[in-house]
């Protein structure tokens, strides 16, 4: 069995994690993933950048009903975390955006707004060929697993 990321482009992976948006050369926005033409200007001159690794949690709920495929998991369901983590602007002029992403935890005692999040790659699930599927998430900075 081999693993590999849920998709091409996302993340950086297996080294060191880190989203991959992109950073409009035009306006200065940045967005993930990273897109063709900036939302903002419309402009086509986009960088690759490879996004903070950490962030703020800006807004989450948990996901109580198993989604359509292909979000759907193996096996039976079981709620999770799903929220908007914001990841500061960087050094290199990408601005701050905000990312929509799974969280590690579904316990609602372990989220807050404002607390501090760090990016994880974790399962997702086994394609058609028996392969493992990664993907990103982030969890609370303060948890060690």
């Amino acid at each position: 069995m081999t693993t590999l990321p849920i998709a091409e482009g996302l993340f950086t992976w297996p080294d060191v994690p880190r989203l991959i948006g992109g950073s409009c050369l035009g306006c200065g926005a940045t967005t993930f993933p990273r897109q063709p033409a900036c939302p903002r200007c419309t402009g086509t001159s986009i960088r690759e950048v490879a996004l903070a690794a950490r962030g703020t949690l800006w807004s989450w709920t948990i996901q109580g009903f198993d989604p359509k495929g292909p979000y759907a998991g193996d096996g039976s369901f079981a709620p999770y975390g799903v929220g908007y983590v914001k990841l500061a602007a960087l050094a290199d002029g990408a601005a701050a955006v905000l990312v929509e992403s799974r969280l590690t935890t579904a316990d609602p005692g372990q989220l807050r707004i404002g607390d501090e999040m760090e990016l994880v790659i974790m399962p997702f699930r086994h394609d058609s060929e028996g392969n493992e599927l990664v993907t990103f998430a982030f969890r609370p900075a303060s948890r060690t697993a």
